[in-house]
Order: structure tokens, then C-alpha cells, then sequence
């Protein structure tokens, strides 16, 4: 059972990662920065939002194939420990642009990659 809902939080955070990933990298700046949420995108460079969307498609990947294919399963919690990096960073970045919202649900991103960190660890 346990297994089950770490592939199914591992599979939700992976779908969050990807849509972010893929926004972010494809997405003009100047079009995120108008969405809500996305404000902190104009102050940041096209490279680094760039960057932080590739960072963002490798967590996606990160988080389901090693397991899936059992080729270095390792990688699935190492993920989930760089994912909580991010979600901090990305906390803090809300944080101070006064958006609680956003802070919230990067909180609970980063508990569920805690979770499979955790989780996949044992």
C-alpha cells in the first residue's frame, strides 16, 4: 500500500513539475509575469526562469523513470531532495512579493517530496 502512494505522489508531483517546467521553458517572460502568480518572472532574467524550467522538466523526469525503469532508483528520492530546495527558494521568493497563497502551495509540494524522499529512502 505504501509503495502505491508513493508512486501516486511521486506521479503528482511529477505532473506539477512538468506544467511548471514546460511553462516556465516555453512560456514567453513577459506572458508569465502577467498571470497571476507569475509576477516574480519580471524581475528575474529570461535565463534564469528559462533555467528554472529545465531544472523543473528533469525533476519531472527525475521523480518517475528511475523507478519505473529500475535504472537507478536512488535518483527518485535525490529528486525529491532537490525538489524541496527549489520549493524553499521558491517560498522565500513568494514570501516576500506577499503572496501566501503561492507559499502555501509550495509548503505543500515541498511536504509531499519530503514525503517521497522519506518514503523511497526506507
Amino acid at each position: 500500500m505504501m509503495n502505491l502512494v508513493l508512486w501516486l505522489a511521486a506521479g503528482l508531483l511529477a505532473a506539477v513539475a512538468l506544467l511548471g517546467g514546460v511553462t516556465k521553458t516555453f512560456v514567453p517572460r513577459e506572458r508569465l509575469a502577467a498571470v497571476h502568480g507569475g509576477g516574480w518572472t519580471g524581475d528575474a532574467g529570461a535565463g534564469f526562469v528559462k533555467a528554472l524550467g529545465i531544472l523543473e522538466l528533469l525533476a519531472a523526469a527525475g521523480l518517475v523513470l528511475p523507478a519505473a525503469l529500475g535504472v537507478a532508483p536512488v535518483l527518485v528520492p535525490v529528486t525529491a531532495g532537490c525538489w524541496i530546495l527549489l520549493m524553499a527558494g521558491a517560498m522565500i521568493t513568494h514570501g516576500r512579493r506577499g503572496e501566501t497563497a503561492f507559499v502555501l502551495l509550495n509548503l505543500v509540494y515541498l511536504a509531499l517530496a519530503a514525503f517521497i524522499a522519506w518514503g523511497r529512502f526506507l
